[in-house]
This record gives structure tokens, sequence and C-alpha cells, in this order.
């Protein structure tokens, strides 16, 4: 069976060395191979195709003057690198994120020369949600041409870091486990994807397709009793229900989850043509991924859809 994986990181030290010291807490070996071991354990596992993205923050901690040429150095590179593997790697674009007047450009720029399947952004930009102003341009650029936005998860703002997750006993790496990978990320994340809702910014681009990770980031246990609180709530910004709007534009992968009981709510609310495999490599284990997807107690054209078929329309895939 084809297997298309959509959240699966790099990260180049020749870019990396160029970023603020300290500012890669998550770093692993196995981020700078792609045609390596990397390939060796895909073909190892079946799985078919990765689509990459930079791992780290990177361009969102320089400042706007420098963050539009190191963004398209990245992009620049990552294409260099999976040239004459589009058979096996896709990738997301990087974006100066702290330059928002460049990302749409930047966007148009590696989708239209090198393909690229989209963009993926790492949590807020500073204090600054995707539904701020600045980044309409992109938005409108990624409805235009057709590809996604998947907002990853980011480190939490340094006061909201402070006041929910600091204070904490001394415990190494407690209160980071907790403001990021544990609990506090997967939250914001899903506070990123209803701004876009209640700010309108679904109705206002509804060909604007948004990819987010880690079975929903907790959107899905909370889906009927948001879509209640909104619906009590007339704006005129909002057309539609939050669960239509949501079916329509809002697609979840499995990065990360390799348990059933999550997937089932995941196809109950949102249903099975929204839900995109991914393994979140290196993060987490190839073979746990593809033995979890195999072994789904789900008809086989459900686990198509999941291994790769609404990956291939949504990312106009090559089959």
């Amino acid at each position: 069976m084809r297997i298309v994986t959509l959240e699966e990181h790099i990260s180049l030290p020749e870019m990396t060395a160029r970023l603020p010291k300290g500012a890669m807490s998550f770093q692993k070996p196995e981020l700078a191979d792609i045609t390596g071991d990397r390939l060796k354990a895909m073909d190892e596992q079946g799985v078919t195709l990765q689509v990459l993205s930079v791992d780290s923050l990177g361009a969102q901690l320089l400042g706007p003057d420098q963050s539009p040429a190191f963004a398209k150095e990245y992009n620049d590179l990552v294409a260099e690198k999976i040239a004459g593997h589009g058979d096996r790697f896709a990738a997301f674009a990087h974006l100066p994120m702290t330059a928002p007047a460049a990302t749409a450009g930047e966007l148009e720029r590696v989708v239209k020369k090198y393909g690229f399947k989209g963009a993926m952004i790492r949590g807020m930009t500073g204090d600054k949600f995707l539904d701020h102003p600045d980044y309409e341009p992109l938005l409108a650029k990624a409805e235009e041409l057709r590809v996604p936005v998947y907002i990853h998860p980011g480190i939490p703002h340094p006061d909201v870091a402070k006041i929910y997750y600091g204070g904490l006993p001394d415990n190494p790496g407690i209160d980071q486990a907790l403001a990021c990978y544990g609990w506090g990320w997967h939250a914001e994340t899903a506070v990123q994807v209803l701004r876009l809702y209640v700010a309108g910014i679904f109705d206002r681009h509804p060909g604007l397709k948004v990819i987010i990770g880690h079975m929903g980031e907790m959107l899905p246990m909370m889906l009927e009793r948001s879509n209640r609180a909104f619906a009590n709530d007339r704006a005129p910004q909002r057309q539609r229900s939050l669960k239509q709007t949501f079916r329509e534009q809002l697609y979840i992968t499995t990065s990360g989850f390799f348990t059933f009981p999550p997937l089932q709510l995941t196809l109950d609310t949102m249903g099975v043509d929204n839900i995109l495999f991914s393994i979140d490599y290196p993060f987490s284990d190839l073979k746990t991924g593809v033995d979890f997807l195999n072994n789904l107690p789900l008809p086989d054209d459900q686990k198509r859809k999941i291994a790769h078929a609404n990956a291939d329309k949504l990312l106009h895939l090559e089959k």
C-alpha cells in the first residue's frame, strides 16, 4: 500500500549554525539526514513518500531584515537536497514569518519553482497569531495557489510560559514538557485554528486548506461543545458553523499518535476524508507508525484514504 507522511522533519546544520545560540532545543542527529538512513528506514518500513518540513523556528527567530533571505536560502537548500528523489520526498515551504510582507512571495516562488506542496509555520510569531491582518496576503496566496498551510506547534510566548508553566518544583525538563509536547503547544495550536474561525478567515478564504497534526491538537474532543458555543454567538463575520467549516477546510494528521481511540474520535467528528497519515519522524519511530496504520481495524478503502489518497488529493501529488 502506498504510504504518504506529512509531518516529517529536517534541520540542516549549515542553516541552524546561523541562528541564535540556544534556540535549537530539540536537535536530533537524524534531522540532518535525508537520503541516507532516513531513506533506508523508509524502504524498510514501506513508506513511499515523506513531505519534509524544517523542524526549527528558523527564520522566525530572525528579525524582518534577515528572515526573508534566510528562508529563501533554506528553501533552496531543501530543494537541492531532494532533487532527483521526487518520488520519495516533497517539501513544505519555510517562511519568513517575522517579515509578513515577504511570506506570500516566498510561498509562490517555491511552489512554482520547486513544486513545494504548501507551507508549514510553527506556532505564534512574536505576539501575533495567524489571523493577524499582517498575514492576510499569505493566506490569500495559499488559497490562490491551492496549497495548504500546516500549523505546527511552536514554543510558547515567554509571558505565557512564565505564567502557565513556570514556578514548578525543581525537576529538570518538566516545565518544558508541560509547556510544549506534553500539553501546552497542542492547546495553543487549537487556539490558532479557533481564532481563524472566529475571525472569519475561513469564510473570507473558502478555498484555504489548513492542516494540523497530533490527531487534531485536542480539537476533535471539543468539537461538539465548541460548535454549540459558537452557534450561540451570531457574529456576522461567520457564515458557517464551526463543524461545517472544519469538515470543509481543516485536515488532521496522525503525527505522534498511534493508538486507536483518538483516531476513532477523529473519524467520528471530522470524517475519514479529513484525516492524513503522518509519523513525526524522527521524533516518532517509523515502524511504530506504520504498524499502527497497517493494523487499523478499518475497511481497506478507509485505510487507503488515510494512508495516501487524501494526501494525494490535497497536495496534488503524482501517483
